[in-house]
C-alpha cells in the first residue's frame, strides 16, 4: 500500500526534503525516518537540510520574491487556482498518505486535502480583492488612500496533526499577496510535505515561478530556529505548542519581525438544561475523539449543568463504547492511533496525575495492546480546581465537570491560559447571546450548538491568550501577509498642513 501511494504521487524515488527551485539531490543534514503510527514501521527515509542548504533556499526565495511581487495579483491567483485543481486530481492518494503518516482516519485525511482545495479556491478569489481604502482628507485638494504591498519571504512552520492543510492556509494566501514562502514541516510528517511540493512543482514548472514556494525539512527544531532568527524573513507563521510559540515569538520579536502564532487550545463546551442532548453528545464525541484528540480544537473540558449531568454522562459512555478503533485506512474505523510512543507515554503520565489529584476515570484510560500507538478514548469525572484540568494534553482525554449557573461556568471556562475554541449547547436565546457577548467566551472561536472541533476557511481561524493571537485563512487575515502603506496626493496649488498648522518660510 505504501509504495503504491508514493509511486502514484511521484515521490517514490525522491528522498530529498529540500526544494529551492529544484530538488537538492544530496542534502547533508542527516536522515529522517517517516513512520506509520498505526504499525510503528518505517514508510520512507528523507535526507534533511543543513544550514548551508537552508541559506541557499532563502537566497532562492529572495530572488523569486523580486519577480513574484510584480506579477499582477490575478496572475498569482491563477497559479494557486492550478494548484487547487492538481490537488483535486490527487485528493484520494494524498489523503491516504496523510492517513498513513499521521494516523488520521481516511475521512479526515481526505477532508484535510479538501481543505487545501477550498483554501486555493478562496485565495484565487482573494487575488482580485486585495482592497485598500480611500480616506477623506482634512486638507483641500488632497486625496488620501491606503494600499497594500507584498511583505517578502514568509516562513511557515507546521505541526504533525494537520501536516498539509495549515501550509495551504498560509501559502495560498501569502502566494496571492505576492510573498514567497519557505515551508518547514513537522519532522514527524515529512512525506506529506514532499508530496505536496512535488504536486506544486508540476504546476509551477512552466510558469517561471518554480522557486516561489520552497521546502526545508530539517532535523528536530533546527530549521524552525533558523527561520525565527533570520532577518531575511519578515513574517514567521508557526503552528504548534504554546511552549514552541513562546520561543518563536521571543526570537522573532527580538529582531522586530512579525510572528503569526496558532498554538494550543484547552477547549471547553457548555451543555445547558435546555440543550438538544442528542446534538450535544454527537458534537462532544467527534470533538473529543476525532484525530485521537490531537487537534488544537479538540474538546478537552465538557461542562454539564448539574440537572442533566448524570444522564448525559451515561449516554456519553455508551457512545464512546461504540467507537471502532483500528487501522485508520479501514473505512469503518472512527479513531486511529496517537502519533508516537512519546505521545502514548504523555497520556499515561497524565492519567497518573489525574488519579493523584482525585479525578475519576469513568471510561477508557488504557493503552491498547497491539502494534502501533493505540489508546482508549478516556472520560474523566473531574473538578475545576484540579491543576491538570488547566493543562492541555494532546490525547483523547475528556474532563467532565458540572455547574449550576451560566455566569459561574463562563468564569470557569475562561480561567485557563489558552483561548482557541469554545461552544455552548442551548435552546435559549439569552444563554446563547450571553456566551457570545463581551462578557462571554474569551476565545477566538465561539460556537452555538456546534462543537469546538473544525472550522470553515471563510472565517479567520485563531485564538487569544496563550493560543497566540494569530488569525489565518478567511476574513481579512490576508493583511498579515502584506505591508500597509498610507499615501497622500496633493493635486492642488497650495501646501496646507494637517491640523491647520501655519508655517511660513521667508523667500
Amino acid at each position: 500500500m505504501f509504495q503504491d501511494v508514493l509511486q502514484r504521487l511521484g515521490i517514490d524515488d525522491v528522498h530529498s526534503g529540500v526544494w529551492s527551485g529544484e530538488w537538492v539531490s544530496q542534502p547533508n543534514g542527516g536522515e529522517l525516518v517517516s513512520s506509520n503510527p498505526a504499525t510503528g514501521e518505517p514508510i520512507a527515509r528523507v535526507q534533511t537540510a543543513t544550514r548551508e542548504d537552508y541559506d541557499n533556499i532563502i537566497s532562492a526565495s529572495e530572488q523569486s520574491f523580486r519577480r513574484w511581487r510584480i506579477a499582477p495579483p490575478p496572475q498569482r491567483g491563477d497559479v494557486v487556482r492550478q494548484l487547487g485543481n492538481a490537488l483535486r486530481r490527487h485528493k484520494q492518494d494524498l489523503g491516504l498518505l496523510v492517513t498513513l503518516e499521521t494516523g488520521k482516519i481516511r475521512a479526515e485525511g481526505e477532508g484535510e486535502v479538501q481543505e487545501m482545495i477550498d483554501m486555493c479556491d478562496f485565495a484565487t478569489g482573494l487575488s482580485r480583492q486585495l482592497y485598500g481604502l480611500t480616506i477623506a482628507s482634512e486638507r483641500p485638494s488632497h486625496r488620501m488612500f491606503e494600499q497594500w504591498h507584498p511583505l517578502g519571504i514568509v516562513g511557515i512552520i507546521t505541526a504533525f496533526n494537520f501536516p498539509v492543510a495549515v501550509w495551504a492556509w498560509n501559502a495560498a494566501v501569502a502566494g496571492v499577496c505576492g510573498d514567497s514562502t519557505v515551508w518547514k514541516p513537522s519532522p514527524q510528517t515529512p512525506l506529506t510535505a514532499i508530496a505536496v511540493q512535488h504536486i506544486l512543482n508540476q504546476v509551477t514548472k512552466d510558469t517561471g515561478f518554480a522557486d516561489v514556494f520552497n521546502l526545508c525539512i530539517g532535523q528536530g527544531n533546527a530549521a524552525g530556529e533558523w527561520m525565527a532568527a533570520d532577518e531575511r524573513i519578515p513574517l514567521v507563521s508557526a503552528t504548534g505548542s504554546c511552549r514552541m510559540g513562546h520561543s518563536v515569538a521571543e526570537t522573532v520579536g527580538s529582531r522586530l519581525g512579525r510572528s503569526l502564532l496558532e498554538l494550543g487550545g484547552n477547549n471547553g463546551m457548555i451543555v445547558t438544561e435546555s440543550a438538544d442532548l442528542e446534538l450535544a453528545i454527537r458534537a462532544a464525541v467527534f470533538a473529543a475523539v476525532g484525530t485521537a484528540g490531537q487537534r488544537c480544537t479538540s474538546l478537552r473540558r465538557l461542562f454539564l449543568h448539574e440537572s442533566i449531568a448524570d444522564a448525559f454522562l451515561k449516554r456519553l459512555q455508551k457512545a464512546y463504547s461504540s467507537i471502532k478503533i483500528g487501522d485508520p485506512w479501514e473505512e469503518d474505523v472512527l479513531m486511529g492511533p496517537l502519533i508516537s510512543e512519546a505521545a502514548v507515554d504523555q497520556m499515561m503520565q497524565t492519567l497518573e496525575t489525574i488519579r493523584d489529584q482525585g479525578g475519576d476515570v469513568v471510561y477508557g484510560g488504557n493503552r491498547i495492546e497491539r502494534p502501533g500507538y493505540f489508546v482508549e478514548p478516556t472520560i474523566v469525572r473531574a473538578a475545576s480546581d484540579m491543576p491538570i484540568v488547566r493543562q492541555e494534553t494532546f490525547a483523547p482525554i475528556l474532563y467532565v465537570l458540572t455547574y449550576r449557573s451560566l455566569d459561574e461556568v463562563i468564569e470557569t471556562h475562561n480561567s485557563v491560559d489558552q483561548g482557541l475554541s469554545s461552544a455552548i449547547f442551548t435552546d435559549r436565546m439569552q444563554e446563547a447571546e450571553r456566551f457570545l457577548s463581551t462578557a462571554g467566551s474569551d476565545c477566538g472561536i465561539a460556537n452555538v450548538n456546534i462543537g469546538t472541533s473544525g472550522a470553515e476557511i471563510g472565517g479567520a481561524f485563531g485564538g487569544e491568550k496563550e493560543t497566540g493571537g494569530g488569525r489565518e485563512a478567511g476574513s481579512d487575515s490576508w493583511k498579515a501577509y502584506m505591508r500597509r502603506q498610507t499615501c497622500t496626493v496633493n493635486w492642488g496649488g497650495d501646501l496646507p498642513l494637517a491640523q491647520g498648522i501655519e508655517f511660513d518660510v521667508a523667500e
